[in-house]
């Protein structure tokens, strides 16, 4: 058991849309990633999805709503929620999801994460 320091992890890696895993709490991973730009409309069906801004600005678009979320707040999507986050500049993020989560959710493109690194 070791403390972890966010802004020491953000430094490891430069890929935008690229979930990093920092961590496991119960049957979830902790993790980290860059935003920047457009990511794709998706659904996770099985899963819930938590997004912590802890760096810039973070919009998420729903098809009847966008909500920014600014440094210290944070987004619960439920399951079965199409979802776009947008990033304008880099933004880092803080997620915990179930281990089972696909970053692209039922979708699978040029961003999706099939195998995580940790870090």
């Amino acid at each position: 058991m070791d403390k972890i320091n966010l802004e020491d992890k953000f430094r490891l890696f430069m890929e935008y849309w690229s979930p990093k895993i920092i961590g496991e709490l119960n049957d979830s991973y902790v993790k980290i990633a860059k935003f920047k730009g457009e990511f794709t409309w998706h659904i996770h069906d099985n899963e819930d999805e938590m997004f912590y801004v802890v760096k810039g600005v973070l919009t998420v678009k729903f098809r009847d709503k966008d909500i920014c979320l600014q440094e210290g707040e944070t987004i619960i999507i439920p399951k079965g929620i199409e979802h776009m986050p947008v990033a304008i500049e880099e933004v880092h993020v803080l997620l915990i999801e179930p281990k089972s989560t696909l970053n692209t959710g039922n979708i699978v493109n040029d961003k999706t994460v099939e195998k995580l690194e940790r870090i």
